[in-house]
Formats: structure tokens, C-alpha cells, sequence
């Protein structure tokens, strides 16, 4: 009983001690987070004074560890050791149901990369006029161009792709840190003196609240990589000691990714004012591309839009992976041929075109996140896992929990942005 009790022991101190492994995988889930969406939320966050801000600040661990937490419970609650989200809904939520989560999976991937496309478009636009100081392109011809481009390193195989995207991660992180310290003697009281840019008092603060909850979800975001995320973890440790592990990882990779954004949040609004924001907003532009633009110091002007431009490349080569893959599963089950590659050109000539268009037409990338990005994201993150823990029987213990409210209410406000973009 003694050498039981001792080997027990000893497997939970191994099971618990940090290793590599959890190092990378917490990379990971900080890779995936920390993209071109935080470089709008300093904007959302900020534009209204110090009072939202605040409450983003206070809210973001919260929100962004338990929701991913719970979404990883749920895809662990699948019998198949194999399976990912999508086989978690088919084994709990029958075939009906998996085929329309897969067309929200998609939607959700899918509207962020149109979002990228356009953004990608506006910094790429913005440096050229701004840093080289050369008349404005044609968008007709950069949009096309730029898209073309990126859809090509796509088109290597995925593993060039992942080699790339890997690559961008670290010195992006490194860069964020560095532009927030580089900013500190550009802090300024502005943030303190104005409640809201719109309206004052309680309504102007809680309609700003309202409009940066998507934009909160989206940039913390790393739901895509959450399914192979805790498959991996069930093969490494086991059905028993997995769920535990994931746990500890998606813990402290919260707490990096947090650390790391809110830092950089604080200080571009700090820097700048809410009117100062409002421009950055009407200019459909992302923070970096303002900040460059907005303090005439040729070190800003010219890293700004290239740590900007590294992060939407980033992205959207990410989203591309997740779009494609989503997009072709429901083609296969549509189409009568089965040959893979007449698919894959057909969902690249169709994302060629969509996001060509979208880019030239040029619609508010923060409308975009408001009213279709965050809301459908929230679905799948928010919303989902808290359905499954009321409905499914093996995931009974997490009922009851102060934290699944907190969770369902965040993700009712943020799908309740798209009705107010529907109206407006």
C-alpha cells in the first residue's frame, strides 16, 4: 500500500511539474490569441475614456480563461480520443446539428479573414502614402495584389505556411512589448477627462461597453487551436490526468496574453485621446497605423506599420488554414466529385474573389468585428460550451458555477451587437 501510495504521488508531481511541452503548447495558445485583432481593440477600448477601459481591463482574464476553458471541457467530453470540436457536436448533438455548427465554424472563420483582407489592404495603402511618401495606389490593383499573394504562400502546403506563421509570432510579441515601454513618455491625462465620445454619463459608457465586447472576444480569441489543443493533451496524458493539464496550460497562457495586451492597450490610449481614437476609427485604420502617423518620430513611422502589416499577415494566413479546411468538408459532402484538388480551386478562386471585393469596397473592419466576427465567435465560444454543460450528462459536475453565468451573459451581450449593426 505504501509503494502504491508513493507511485501515485509521485506520477501527480510529475503530472503537475511544468515541462517543454506545456511551454509550447502555451506558445501556441498565445500565437493563436495575440493577432491583428488587438491592434483595434486599444481603439474600442479606449474611445469612450478611462471607465470602459477600465472595466476591459478588469474583465479580460475572465472572460478569456473561462470561456476557452469550458470549450476545452466540451470537446474533452467526446468518447472518441480522436475527435475535435466537430466530433464532440456529432456525438453529442447528432448529424443535423454538426452540419450547421459547421456552416457557423465557417461564417466565424471566414468574416475575419474578409476583415483581414481589408485591413491588410488599408495598412499596406497607408504606408505607402504616409512613410514613402508616394501618390495612392490603385486599391483595385494593391487589394488584388496583396490577396494574390498571400493566398500563394497558402497554396505551398501548410506546413510551409505554419513554418512562416511561426516565425511572425515571437518577434511580434517581442515588438508589442517594446512599442508599449516605447510609449510611455507619451502619456497623457486625455483618457481621464472624457467619459464618452458620443454621449455622456452612464449611457455613453455603457453603448461603448456594449460595441468593444466583440472586439474583447475577438482579440483574446484562440478557440481554432483549442481542438487539437486538447487532443494532444488526451494522447500525451490520458483520458484521467488530461483535463487537469489542460487546465494548467490554459491557465497560465490566460495570464501571458493578458499581461501582454492590456499592457499594450493602456498604453496607445494613454497616449493618444478619445478623439484621437474616434479619427483612428473613422480612418478604418489599425492603432499602429495611426500612432504612426500621428507622432512625427521617423522610429514609429516606420516599425508601427510593419509590426501591423506582420500581424494581419499572420492572421490571415492562420484564418485562410481554418476557412479552407471548414469550406472543403462541406463541399465534399455537396459535391459529386471527389477529387481534392478541383475543390481547392474552387474555394481559392471563390476566397480570391470575395476578398478582392470586400478589400476594394472597403467596409468598416471594426463594423466587421462588431456586428458579424465577434457575435458569430461568440457562439462558438461563449455560448456552446455553456449549452453542453446544461445538456450533456457527463458534464454535469460544471453546472451551477458563478462562472458559467458570467460566461452565458458575456456572450448574450456580444451576439446582441449584431441586431444593433442589423438595425443601424
Amino acid at each position: 500500500m505504501l509503494n502504491e501510495s508513493s507511485y501515485a504521488k509521485s506520477k501527480q508531481e510529475e503530472l503537475t511539474r511544468w515541462n517543454s511541452g506545456d511551454t509550447t503548447w502555451m506558445l501556441c495558445l498565445f500565437g493563436t490569441a495575440i493577432g491583428a485583432g488587438v491592434l483595434f481593440l486599444p481603439i474600442n477600448a479606449g474611445i469612450g475614456g478611462i471607465i470602459p477601459l477600465l472595466i476591459v481591463m478588469a474583465l479580460a482574464f475572465p472572460i478569456t480563461f473561462y470561456a476557452h476553458r469550458a470549450l476545452a471541457r466540451f470537446i474533452f467530453s467526446s468518447q472518441n480520443p480522436e475527435a475535435g470540436i466537430g466530433g464532440a457536436i456529432l456525438d453529442h448533438f447528432g448529424l443535423r446539428a454538426s452540419q450547421i455548427f459547421n456552416v457557423i465554424y465557417f461564417l466565424a472563420i471566414y468574416t475575419i479573414l474578409l476583415m483581414y483582407a481589408v485591413a491588410v489592404t488599408n495598412t499596406a495603402e497607408s504606408f505607402i502614402v504616409n512613410q514613402l511618401q508616394l501618390p495612392r495606389p490603385s486599391r483595385i490593383i494593391l487589394s488584388f495584389t496583396l490577396i494574390c499573394i498571400l493566398l500563394f504562400i497558402v497554396r505551398a502546403g501548410q506546413d510551409i505556411t505554419v513554418k512562416i506563421m511561426s516565425l511572425m509570432v515571437y518577434p511580434f510579441i517581442l515588438s508589442l512589448v517594446f512599442m508599449s515601454f516605447w510609449l510611455i513618455p507619451q502619456w497623457n491625462s486625455a483618457l481621464f477627462d472624457m467619459a464618452s465620445t458620443s454621449s455622456s454619463g452612464t449611457t455613453g459608457i455603457m453603448m461603448t461597453l456594449w460595441m468593444v465586447f466583440p472586439v474583447l472576444v475577438l482579440s483574446f480569441n484562440h478557440y481554432p487551436i483549442v481542438s487539437p489543443f486538447v487532443v494532444a493533451q488526451r494522447k500525451r496524458y490520458g483520458a484521467e490526468h488530461a483535463d487537469m493539464k489542460c487546465g494548467q496550460i490554459q491557465r497560465n497562457a490566460c495570464l501571458l496574453m493578458v499581461a501582454v495586451v492590456l499592457f499594450f492597450v493602456c498604453s496607445c490610449a494613454l497616449s493618444l485621446s478619445p478623439q484621437d481614437l474616434a479619427y483612428a476609427r473613422q480612418q478604418n485604420i489599425t492603432v499602429l497605423s495611426y500612432l504612426a502617423n500621428h507622432f512625427n518620430t521617423p522610429a514609429i513611422a516606420w516599425m508601427a506599420p510593419v509590426i501591423a502589416f506582420i500581424a494581419i499577415i499572420k492572421s490571415f494566413l492562420g484564418h485562410y488554414i481554418g476557412a479552407h479546411e471548414s469550406a472543403r468538408d462541406m463541399l465534399s459532402r455537396h459535391l459529386r466529385t471527389k477529387n481534392s484538388k478541383t475543390t481547392d480551386r474552387i474555394i481559392l478562386i471563390f476566397m480570391i474573389l470575395t476578398c478582392w471585393y470586400v478589400a476594394c469596397k472597403n467596409p468598416s473592419i471594426l463594423g466587421i468585428i462588431e456586428g458579424i466576427s465577434g457575435p458569430t465567435g461568440a457562439v462558438i465560444l461563449l455560448l456552446l460550451p455553456m449549452y453542453a454543460i446544461y445538456k450533456i450528462p457527463s458534464l454535469r459536475q460544471y453546472r451551477g458555477r458563478m462562472s458559467n453565468y458570467f460566461i452565458t451573459l458575456t456572450g448574450l451581450v456580444t451576439v446582441s451587437a449584431i441586431f444593433f449593426n442589423v438595425v443601424n
